[in-house]
């Protein structure tokens, strides 16, 4: 099922062609990521023989569905850069520095839908663009969706996971160290990975 993209007047104005899966319809609003069930993480080759894994603790966003027509829904995400957290304190004082994501200067990363393109019968592909360090580029998210359900709270939640993988330098990530065997102490391709649980609003 497809339910991201960004509201425009052509989305808006032109009615769905395939008939309306009720199911997908009944989705239908809008939501509130929750922090607590929902992980954006991400992986880097570290000096070129293993990987080192991260994620950011802290981050909000929205999602607004549109069950009957998907290509009016869109999604938002900020996150902030000072919770980084690789499980080693030096490592993320250094990656919250000016070698790296300067966290005191540039406090806020985000991501805002621009549209979406369905691959096959489960997975989309989610287009956006993404601000780091105020560089704005645009990001490819292969999408799942994960299904739906209402917790033992009385909350209705929907799930979703992803990838994508981006080269850290073009958002101006360019920090580096030669070693001397040869070849970087940081990769510059980063794979990203989402895993999101979102709450409707009442």
């Amino acid at each position: 099922m497809g339910l991201f993209g960004r509201t425009n007047d052509s989305a808006q104005s032109s009615a769905p062609t395939a008939t309306v899966d009720p199911a997908l319809a009944a989705l239908t609003g809008e939501y509130t990521i929750d922090p607590a069930h929902s992980t954006i993480s991400f992986t880097v080759r570290h000096a070129m023989v293993t990987n080192v894994r991260g994620s950011f603790t802290e981050h909000e966003g929205s999602l607004s569905l549109d069950g009957t027509n998907p290509a009016a829904s869109s999604a938002s995400i900020d996150v902030s850069i000072a919770s980084v957290d690789t499980g080693m304190t030096d490592r993320d004082g250094h990656l919250r520095s000016a070698d790296f994501f300067d966290a005191e200067t540039f406090p806020k990363m985000s991501f805002r839908s621009t549209s979406v393109e369905q691959l096959d019968a489960e997975t989309y592909r989610l287009v956006g663009d993404l601000t780091i360090k105020d560089v704005t580029r645009p990001l490819t998210i292969d999408l799942e969706f994960n299904g739906s359900a209402t917790d033992p709270y009385g909350n209705e939640r929907v799930g979703f996971e992803g990838s994508a993988t981006i080269l850290r330098s073009d958002w101006g990530l360019t920090w580096n160290a030669a070693l001397e065997t040869g070849g970087v102490m940081v990769s510059d391709k980063v794979k990203l990975s989402f895993d999101i649980s979102a709450i409707k609003k009442a």
